[in-house]
């Protein structure tokens, strides 16, 4: 099973993936990894990759996941993945059922709140009204509201799974 968290910058991708990868022993990657490091610099200076920008990155992600399908690896990626379109290059050459989306949702204050109390190495907190107005919802994901403890989102991660 691979599992994708998705959602804007600030709801707990993460931190849950990684609590996620503990409980389970799955593997965790984080997309942010993935960015070169001239997109990191142009969304530290406040300014949104556009699709021509994350298009390598998407493909990059996308054989990762081709790459965990393949050996039978159960794994979590945290990965913005606001778009339908973003989506659908990640699962390209992918069956329907290998991946599963995860939504962490919430206020767009409480969301904010976070990024304003956390240092991020290129993710601008001004950025956040243009990830809300690029994300769409992602039809058949699991919808988890993040406005409770990391450990209860992750108990019921845990509970749908099962």
């Amino acid at each position: 099973m691979i599992l994708v968290l998705m959602g804007v910058s600030g709801s707990g991708k993460s931190t849950i993936g990684r609590m996620l990868a503990e409980r389970t022993g799955w593997v965790f990657a984080d997309a942010d990894d993935y960015h070169t490091a001239a997109y990191k610099q142009k969304m530290a200076s406040g300014h949104p990759l556009t699709d021509e920008d994350r298009a390598p990155w998407l493909t990059a992600l996308n054989r990762l996941l081709v790459d965990w399908q393949s050996h039978g690896t159960n794994a979590i990626l945290a990965c913005s993945a606001l778009k339908e379109s973003y989506r659908a290059i990640l699962t390209s050459g992918l069956p329907d059922d290998a991946i599963r989306f995860i939504l962490l949702h919430g206020p767009r204050q409480l969301i904010a709140e976070r990024l304003r109390a956390r240092h991020h190495e290129f993710m601008n907190p001004a950025l956040l009204d243009s990830q809300f107005a690029t994300l769409e919802l992602p039809p058949g994901a699991l919808r988890i509201s993040i406005d409770q403890s990391e450990e209860a989102i992750v108990n019921n991660i845990l509970a749908h799974l099962s």
